[in-house]
Protein backbone atom coordinates (compact mmCIF):
# COMPACT_ATOMS: atom_id res chain seq x y z
CA UNK A 1 0.00 0.00 0.00
CA UNK A 2 1.02 3.48 -1.20
CA UNK A 3 1.45 6.29 2.05
CA UNK A 4 2.42 9.76 1.52
CA UNK A 5 3.01 12.69 3.21
CA UNK A 6 2.08 16.24 2.23
CA UNK A 7 4.17 18.78 3.62
CA UNK A 8 4.91 22.56 3.28
CA UNK A 9 7.00 25.38 5.29
CA UNK A 10 6.99 29.14 4.72
CA UNK A 11 10.34 29.49 6.62
CA UNK A 12 12.58 31.73 5.12
CA UNK A 13 15.94 30.45 5.75
CA UNK A 14 17.08 27.91 3.07
CA UNK A 15 18.09 24.93 4.87
CA UNK A 16 16.13 25.56 7.60
CA UNK A 17 13.25 24.94 5.71
CA UNK A 18 14.46 22.08 4.24
CA UNK A 19 15.30 20.38 7.57
CA UNK A 20 11.79 21.29 8.84
CA UNK A 21 10.15 19.52 5.59
CA UNK A 22 12.34 16.50 6.24
CA UNK A 23 11.26 16.73 9.82
CA UNK A 24 7.45 16.61 8.46
CA UNK A 25 8.50 13.76 6.12
CA UNK A 26 9.61 11.59 8.84
CA UNK A 27 7.30 11.84 11.48
CA UNK A 28 4.63 11.39 8.64
CA UNK A 29 5.71 8.37 7.18
CA UNK A 30 8.50 6.94 10.24
CA UNK A 31 10.52 5.70 7.53
CA UNK A 32 13.13 6.51 4.42
CA UNK A 33 10.81 7.72 1.44
CA UNK A 34 10.87 6.23 -1.84
CA UNK A 35 10.74 9.59 -3.06
CA UNK A 36 10.50 13.45 -2.62
CA UNK A 37 8.61 15.70 -4.92
CA UNK A 38 9.94 19.46 -3.71
CA UNK A 39 8.23 23.16 -5.18
CA UNK A 40 10.06 25.80 -3.95
CA UNK A 41 9.59 29.65 -4.34
CA UNK A 42 12.58 31.61 -6.57
CA UNK A 43 13.41 33.01 -3.11
CA UNK A 44 15.14 30.36 -1.52
CA UNK A 45 18.46 29.77 -2.18
CA UNK A 46 17.95 26.28 -3.44
CA UNK A 47 21.34 24.34 -2.90
CA UNK A 48 21.07 24.44 0.81
CA UNK A 49 17.18 23.77 0.80
CA UNK A 50 17.70 20.82 -0.88
CA UNK A 51 20.68 19.68 0.94
CA UNK A 52 19.09 19.78 4.12
CA UNK A 53 15.99 18.09 2.96
CA UNK A 54 17.99 15.53 1.71
CA UNK A 55 20.05 15.16 4.50
CA UNK A 56 17.09 14.94 7.00
CA UNK A 57 15.11 12.04 5.53
CA UNK A 58 17.64 10.60 2.98
CA UNK A 59 14.74 9.76 -0.01
CA UNK A 60 15.45 7.46 -2.73
CA UNK A 61 15.04 10.10 -5.17
CA UNK A 62 14.02 13.84 -5.12
CA UNK A 63 12.96 15.46 -7.55
CA UNK A 64 11.56 19.13 -8.45
CA UNK A 65 11.27 22.26 -9.59
CA UNK A 66 11.11 26.11 -8.92
CA UNK A 67 7.51 27.43 -8.64
CA UNK A 68 5.23 30.80 -8.82
CA UNK A 69 3.02 30.12 -6.03
CA UNK A 70 2.56 26.88 -3.76
CA UNK A 71 0.12 25.21 -1.81
CA UNK A 72 -1.25 21.87 -0.46
CA UNK A 73 -4.52 20.91 1.04
CA UNK A 74 -4.18 23.01 4.16
CA UNK A 75 -2.39 25.89 2.52
CA UNK A 76 -1.55 28.33 -0.21
CA UNK A 77 1.09 31.39 -1.11
CA UNK A 78 3.87 32.25 -2.62
CA UNK A 79 7.25 32.24 -0.97
CA UNK A 80 6.78 29.25 0.49
CA UNK A 81 8.18 25.46 -0.04
CA UNK A 82 5.93 22.26 -0.33
CA UNK A 83 6.48 18.48 -0.54
CA UNK A 84 5.21 15.39 -1.52
CA UNK A 85 6.61 11.90 -0.32
CA UNK A 86 5.77 8.80 -1.19
CA UNK A 87 6.41 5.24 0.40
CA UNK A 88 5.36 2.73 -2.45
CA UNK A 89 5.95 -0.79 -2.38
CA UNK A 90 4.10 -1.06 -5.41
CA UNK A 91 6.16 1.51 -7.37
CA UNK A 92 9.65 2.15 -8.43
CA UNK A 93 11.08 5.31 -9.53
CA UNK A 94 14.17 6.53 -11.42
CA UNK A 95 15.35 10.21 -12.77
CA UNK A 96 16.50 11.56 -15.63
CA UNK A 97 18.01 14.61 -16.45
CA UNK A 98 17.93 16.65 -20.19
CA UNK A 99 20.45 19.87 -19.87
CA UNK A 100 21.12 22.70 -22.31
CA UNK A 101 17.47 22.27 -23.39
CA UNK A 102 17.84 25.76 -25.71
CA UNK A 103 21.04 24.09 -26.98
CA UNK A 104 19.72 20.80 -27.85
CA UNK A 105 16.23 19.70 -26.93
CA UNK A 106 16.62 16.23 -28.39
CA UNK A 107 19.34 15.34 -26.99
CA UNK A 108 17.83 16.51 -23.47
CA UNK A 109 15.05 14.35 -24.51
CA UNK A 110 17.10 10.95 -25.06
CA UNK A 111 18.98 11.78 -21.29
CA UNK A 112 15.62 12.18 -19.70
CA UNK A 113 14.46 8.44 -20.71
CA UNK A 114 17.73 6.81 -21.03
CA UNK A 115 17.31 6.03 -17.28
CA UNK A 116 13.88 4.65 -17.74
CA UNK A 117 13.81 0.88 -16.54
CA UNK A 118 10.45 0.35 -17.84
CA UNK A 119 11.82 0.67 -21.36
CA UNK A 120 13.61 -2.08 -20.92
CA UNK A 121 12.04 -4.11 -18.56
CA UNK A 122 8.36 -5.56 -17.84
CA UNK A 123 8.07 -6.29 -14.33
CA UNK A 124 5.60 -3.54 -13.87
CA UNK A 125 2.23 -3.11 -15.55
CA UNK A 126 1.87 0.76 -15.43
CA UNK A 127 4.13 3.20 -16.62
CA UNK A 128 4.04 7.00 -16.10
CA UNK A 129 6.20 10.30 -15.96
CA UNK A 130 6.66 13.40 -13.95
CA UNK A 131 8.16 16.18 -16.06
CA UNK A 132 9.51 19.28 -15.16
CA UNK A 133 11.40 21.67 -17.65
CA UNK A 134 12.07 25.27 -17.62
CA UNK A 135 9.29 26.25 -20.36
CA UNK A 136 10.51 29.22 -21.31
CA UNK A 137 13.70 27.60 -23.23
CA UNK A 138 10.89 27.09 -25.46
CA UNK A 139 9.63 24.34 -27.72
CA UNK A 140 7.63 22.57 -25.16
CA UNK A 141 5.09 20.57 -27.18
CA UNK A 142 8.03 19.67 -29.24
CA UNK A 143 9.86 18.39 -26.17
CA UNK A 144 6.59 16.28 -25.16
CA UNK A 145 6.03 14.82 -28.74
CA UNK A 146 9.64 13.90 -28.65
CA UNK A 147 9.12 12.42 -25.09
CA UNK A 148 6.45 10.25 -26.57
CA UNK A 149 8.14 8.88 -29.14
CA UNK A 150 11.39 7.99 -27.57
CA UNK A 151 8.77 5.97 -25.14
CA UNK A 152 6.77 4.81 -27.85
CA UNK A 153 3.61 6.23 -26.26
CA UNK A 154 4.23 3.64 -23.65
CA UNK A 155 4.13 6.27 -20.85
CA UNK A 156 1.60 8.52 -18.97
CA UNK A 157 3.02 12.06 -18.97
CA UNK A 158 2.22 15.09 -16.51
CA UNK A 159 3.53 18.16 -15.00
CA UNK A 160 4.92 21.86 -15.35
CA UNK A 161 7.31 24.65 -16.30
CA UNK A 162 9.38 25.60 -13.60
CA UNK A 163 8.37 29.06 -12.50
CA UNK A 164 10.39 32.10 -11.67
CA UNK A 165 10.31 35.14 -9.35
CA UNK A 166 8.49 38.25 -10.66
CA UNK A 167 10.40 39.13 -13.52
CA UNK A 168 10.27 35.04 -14.66
CA UNK A 169 13.93 34.40 -13.60
CA UNK A 170 15.31 31.82 -11.46
CA UNK A 171 13.48 29.13 -13.30
CA UNK A 172 15.20 25.58 -12.00
CA UNK A 173 14.73 22.04 -11.68
CA UNK A 174 15.74 19.71 -9.03
CA UNK A 175 17.74 16.18 -9.15
CA UNK A 176 19.23 15.09 -6.01
CA UNK A 177 20.65 18.05 -4.52
CA UNK A 178 21.62 19.68 -7.66
CA UNK A 179 19.63 23.05 -8.72
CA UNK A 180 19.68 23.18 -12.88
CA UNK A 181 18.42 25.94 -15.53
CA UNK A 182 17.61 25.53 -18.75
CA UNK A 183 16.97 21.98 -17.87
CA UNK A 184 14.20 19.15 -17.87
CA UNK A 185 13.98 16.29 -15.22
CA UNK A 186 11.97 13.17 -15.29
CA UNK A 187 10.79 11.66 -12.50
CA UNK A 188 9.83 7.56 -14.11
CA UNK A 189 6.93 5.85 -12.11
CA UNK A 190 6.30 1.96 -12.99
CA UNK A 191 3.44 1.02 -11.18
CA UNK A 192 1.34 -1.88 -10.22
CA UNK A 193 -1.70 0.06 -9.87
CA UNK A 194 -2.96 2.50 -12.26
CA UNK A 195 -2.31 6.51 -11.85
CA UNK A 196 -5.34 8.70 -12.79
CA UNK A 197 -4.32 11.78 -15.06
CA UNK A 198 -6.55 14.50 -15.55
CA UNK A 199 -6.72 17.84 -18.09
CA UNK A 200 -9.31 20.19 -17.83
CA UNK A 201 -9.50 24.42 -18.32
CA UNK A 202 -13.08 25.64 -18.21
CA UNK A 203 -12.09 28.53 -21.06
CA UNK A 204 -14.67 28.71 -24.06
CA UNK A 205 -14.57 31.10 -27.14
CA UNK A 206 -15.46 34.38 -27.50
CA UNK A 207 -14.69 35.69 -30.71
CA UNK A 208 -15.08 34.30 -34.30
CA UNK A 209 -11.72 31.85 -35.34
CA UNK A 210 -8.88 33.57 -36.68
CA UNK A 211 -5.70 32.15 -39.25
CA UNK A 212 -2.43 32.73 -37.49
CA UNK A 213 -0.87 34.49 -40.30
CA UNK A 214 2.61 35.25 -38.90
CA UNK A 215 4.48 34.07 -36.21
CA UNK A 216 8.38 33.12 -35.02
CA UNK A 217 8.81 31.39 -31.66
CA UNK A 218 6.94 33.23 -28.64
CA UNK A 219 6.09 35.91 -31.30
CA UNK A 220 2.67 36.68 -32.80
CA UNK A 221 3.31 38.24 -35.51
CA UNK A 222 -0.54 38.44 -37.54
CA UNK A 223 -3.79 37.08 -36.96
CA UNK A 224 -5.59 37.16 -40.50
CA UNK A 225 -3.05 39.32 -41.82
CA UNK A 226 -3.63 42.00 -39.19
CA UNK A 227 -1.60 43.24 -36.57
CA UNK A 228 -2.22 40.44 -33.40
CA UNK A 229 -2.17 43.88 -30.99
CA UNK A 230 -4.76 45.44 -33.64
CA UNK A 231 -6.84 42.21 -33.19
CA UNK A 232 -6.87 42.53 -29.72
CA UNK A 233 -7.58 46.08 -29.19
CA UNK A 234 -10.67 45.38 -31.75
CA UNK A 235 -11.75 42.61 -29.36
CA UNK A 236 -11.39 44.46 -26.27
CA UNK A 237 -13.05 47.90 -27.81
CA UNK A 238 -16.11 44.81 -28.98
CA UNK A 239 -16.32 43.28 -25.46
CA UNK A 240 -16.21 46.47 -23.46
CA UNK A 241 -12.88 46.29 -21.74
CA UNK A 242 -9.83 48.49 -21.04
CA UNK A 243 -6.37 47.79 -23.66
CA UNK A 244 -3.12 49.02 -22.51
CA UNK A 245 -0.47 48.58 -25.39
CA UNK A 246 1.89 49.83 -22.34
CA UNK A 247 0.65 47.24 -19.79
CA UNK A 248 -1.25 44.69 -21.83
CA UNK A 249 -1.01 41.60 -19.05
CA UNK A 250 -3.85 42.37 -17.38
CA UNK A 251 -5.99 42.21 -20.26
CA UNK A 252 -4.03 39.27 -21.32
CA UNK A 253 -4.71 37.29 -18.24
CA UNK A 254 -8.06 36.98 -19.23
CA UNK A 255 -8.23 36.95 -22.77
CA UNK A 256 -5.65 34.25 -23.55
CA UNK A 257 -5.58 32.25 -27.36
CA UNK A 258 -7.34 29.22 -27.86
CA UNK A 259 -5.08 27.01 -30.61
CA UNK A 260 -7.69 24.89 -32.28
CA UNK A 261 -6.69 21.15 -31.67
CA UNK A 262 -8.70 17.73 -31.77
CA UNK A 263 -9.93 18.30 -28.50
CA UNK A 264 -11.14 21.52 -28.13
CA UNK A 265 -8.86 24.60 -27.79
CA UNK A 266 -4.68 24.54 -26.38
CA UNK A 267 -4.56 28.00 -24.39
CA UNK A 268 -1.29 30.07 -25.19
CA UNK A 269 -1.08 32.73 -22.96
CA UNK A 270 -0.09 36.52 -24.41
CA UNK A 271 2.15 38.75 -22.17
CA UNK A 272 2.90 41.93 -23.94
CA UNK A 273 2.32 44.52 -27.11
CA UNK A 274 6.02 45.09 -28.98
CA UNK A 275 6.71 48.23 -30.66
CA UNK A 276 5.91 46.31 -34.39
CA UNK A 277 2.33 45.80 -33.61
CA UNK A 278 3.44 41.96 -32.23
CA UNK A 279 2.72 40.12 -29.03
CA UNK A 280 5.30 38.38 -27.12
CA UNK A 281 3.82 35.08 -25.51
CA UNK A 282 4.06 32.51 -22.89
CA UNK A 283 4.44 29.48 -25.63
CA UNK A 284 4.67 29.26 -29.30
CA UNK A 285 1.61 29.54 -31.41
CA UNK A 286 2.30 27.74 -34.76
CA UNK A 287 1.72 29.79 -37.54
CA UNK A 288 -1.26 28.37 -39.85
CA UNK A 289 -3.10 27.39 -36.78
CA UNK A 290 -6.56 28.10 -36.00
CA UNK A 291 -7.15 29.98 -33.02
CA UNK A 292 -9.70 32.31 -31.05
CA UNK A 293 -10.07 34.56 -28.03
CA UNK A 294 -11.03 32.65 -25.24
CA UNK A 295 -12.53 33.66 -21.74
CA UNK A 296 -13.62 31.95 -18.49
CA UNK A 297 -14.95 32.57 -15.38
CA UNK A 298 -13.97 32.01 -11.70
CA UNK A 299 -16.64 29.37 -11.27
CA UNK A 300 -15.72 27.90 -14.70
CA UNK A 301 -12.07 27.36 -13.63
CA UNK A 302 -12.96 25.73 -10.75
CA UNK A 303 -15.18 23.55 -11.71
CA UNK A 304 -12.71 22.32 -14.16
CA UNK A 305 -10.18 21.70 -11.69
CA UNK A 306 -12.73 19.64 -10.13
CA UNK A 307 -13.92 17.51 -12.94
CA UNK A 308 -10.13 17.08 -13.91
CA UNK A 309 -9.58 15.42 -10.26
CA UNK A 310 -12.78 13.06 -11.07
CA UNK A 311 -12.14 12.11 -14.23
CA UNK A 312 -8.44 11.09 -12.66
CA UNK A 313 -10.25 9.14 -9.70
CA UNK A 314 -12.15 6.77 -12.57
CA UNK A 315 -9.06 6.05 -14.08
CA UNK A 316 -7.72 4.09 -10.94
CA UNK A 317 -10.08 1.18 -11.24
CA UNK A 318 -12.39 1.71 -8.02
CA UNK A 319 -9.07 2.09 -5.72
CA UNK A 320 -9.00 5.02 -3.26
CA UNK A 321 -7.38 8.10 -3.63
CA UNK A 322 -4.27 8.53 -1.92
CA UNK A 323 -2.63 11.60 -2.46
CA UNK A 324 -2.38 13.89 -5.79
CA UNK A 325 -0.13 16.33 -7.78
CA UNK A 326 -1.86 19.26 -9.21
CA UNK A 327 -0.53 21.96 -11.42
CA UNK A 328 -2.08 25.03 -12.54
CA UNK A 329 -1.01 28.25 -14.36
CA UNK A 330 1.01 31.02 -12.65
CA UNK A 331 -1.58 32.85 -15.10
CA UNK A 332 -4.34 31.28 -13.32
CA UNK A 333 -3.33 32.44 -10.28
CA UNK A 334 -2.42 36.19 -11.13
CA UNK A 335 -6.09 36.61 -13.18
CA UNK A 336 -8.09 34.90 -9.96
CA UNK A 337 -6.30 36.85 -7.36
CA UNK A 338 -7.88 35.28 -3.89
CA UNK A 339 -10.70 33.42 -5.64
CA UNK A 340 -7.75 30.86 -6.43
CA UNK A 341 -8.67 29.33 -3.32
CA UNK A 342 -11.88 28.47 -4.87
CA UNK A 343 -10.30 26.30 -7.14
CA UNK A 344 -8.36 24.89 -4.47
CA UNK A 345 -11.42 23.83 -2.74
CA UNK A 346 -12.74 22.40 -5.83
CA UNK A 347 -9.57 19.92 -6.68
CA UNK A 348 -9.82 19.32 -2.43
CA UNK A 349 -13.68 18.42 -2.57
CA UNK A 350 -13.17 16.35 -5.37
CA UNK A 351 -10.54 14.36 -3.62
CA UNK A 352 -12.76 13.48 -0.64
CA UNK A 353 -10.12 12.54 2.32
CA UNK A 354 -6.85 12.32 -0.02
CA UNK A 355 -4.91 15.25 0.10
CA UNK A 356 -2.74 17.16 -2.78
CA UNK A 357 0.32 19.32 -2.83
CA UNK A 358 1.79 21.52 -5.98
CA UNK A 359 2.44 24.59 -7.69
CA UNK A 360 1.15 27.77 -9.93
CA UNK A 361 3.98 26.66 -12.65
CA UNK A 362 5.06 28.22 -16.34
CA UNK A 363 2.64 25.97 -18.64
CA UNK A 364 1.23 22.36 -17.79
CA UNK A 365 2.45 19.13 -19.45
CA UNK A 366 -0.02 16.02 -19.91
CA UNK A 367 0.37 13.01 -22.25
CA UNK A 368 -2.17 10.25 -21.48
CA UNK A 369 -4.94 8.07 -24.23
CA UNK A 370 -7.94 9.76 -24.24
CA UNK A 371 -6.48 12.91 -22.81
CA UNK A 372 -5.81 16.46 -24.12
CA UNK A 373 -1.70 15.96 -24.12
CA UNK A 374 0.58 18.48 -24.83
CA UNK A 375 1.66 21.72 -23.52
CA UNK A 376 -0.60 24.03 -22.23
CA UNK A 377 -0.92 27.13 -20.10
CA UNK A 378 -4.38 28.48 -17.84
CA UNK A 379 -4.85 24.06 -17.64
CA UNK A 380 -5.44 22.10 -14.81
CA UNK A 381 -3.34 19.13 -14.82
CA UNK A 382 -3.49 16.63 -11.61
CA UNK A 383 -2.17 13.28 -11.29
CA UNK A 384 -3.74 10.94 -8.65
CA UNK A 385 -2.24 8.14 -6.85
CA UNK A 386 -3.95 5.36 -5.27
CA UNK A 387 -3.45 3.67 -1.97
Amino acid sequence: MTTSAVVHTDIAHPAEAGTALASLVQAKLGERPDVVILFASPRYDFPPLLAALDAGCRPKALVGCSSAGEFTSGAQGVGMACAIALRAPEMSFSVGVGRRLTVDRDAAARDMVGSFAGLREQHRKHRSALILADALAGHMDALVERLTVLTASRYRLFGGGAGGDDSFQRRFVFAGTEAIPDAAVALEILSDKPLGIGVRHGWTPASAPMRVTEAEGMRLGSLDAVAAAEVFEDHAQRTRQKFDRGDALPFFLHNVLGVEASRGHKLRVPLSVEADGSVACATEVPAGSTVQVMGVTAEAAARAAGESVRDAIGQLQGRKPEVALFFDCVATRLRMGKDFGFELQAVQEALGEARFAGCNSIGQIAGAEGQFSGFHNCTAVVCVIPE
